[in-house]
């Protein structure tokens, strides 16, 4: 949670508190059928998306690579929230899409769902082109980030990737959380 966020949630927290402080007094000698029900927020479990988000239409090449990193993450033993990340990074990095090297358009030697680079240590070229070896290899990188699952999800995502862009990650996660909903348990 940014700073203004968290500022701005304390200040109404303590106006509320406040409220109730001084009106409390008051509010116990009120007529009670005049007295009506209040809302209550409550923050759910899971993150909500930060920022603009972007989304994107998915052709049958790219539901194939959702569907292979979940399987992925499945089989790596992790939970939703690291699918949502890894599909979220993918998005960023390839627009899940299994990309080969690109020439004069690619960024160094990056190939694959995650642009991940031979000469930096995540694999060949055939490995990290594969959608399963380089979603594993993005997974363990996550697993190794302590806190991963409480984190922003451009967080988590940066700290893996080390992108030029850190804050990009973030524009996907609704789409990415929505199509783990979708096919987690298909």
């Amino acid at each position: 949670m940014n700073t203004i966020m968290r500022k701005s949630m304390l200040s109404v927290a303590g106006l509320a508190f406040a409220g109730g402080v001084f009106a409390g007094p008051i509010a116990a000698h009120a007529n009670p059928v005049d007295a009506k029900p209040v809302a209550v927020a409550v923050q759910s479990a899971a993150p909500k998306p930060q920022g603009e988000q972007s989304h994107i239409s998915l052709n049958d090449e790219q539901t194939a690579n959702v569907k292979a990193i979940i399987a992925a993450t499945k089989k790596a033993g992790l939970p939703e929230r690291a699918a949502v990340i890894s599909i979220a990074t993918s998005l960023q990095e390839s627009k899940l899409e299994n990309l080969g090297h690109l020439g004069d358009r690619n960024d160094h030697d990056s190939l694959g769902l995650f642009q991940q680079r031979p000469s930096s240590g995540w694999g060949t070229p055939e490995q990290i082109t594969d959608p399963e070896y380089s979603t594993t290899a993005f997974l363990k990188g996550l697993k190794q980030v302590d806190g991963w699952q409480d984190m922003a999800l451009t967080d988590a995502a940066q700290t893996v990737q080390v992108s030029a862009y850190p804050d990009a990650y973030a524009q996907w996660e609704q789409q990415a959380t929505d199509l783990v909903a979708q096919h987690w348990n298909s």
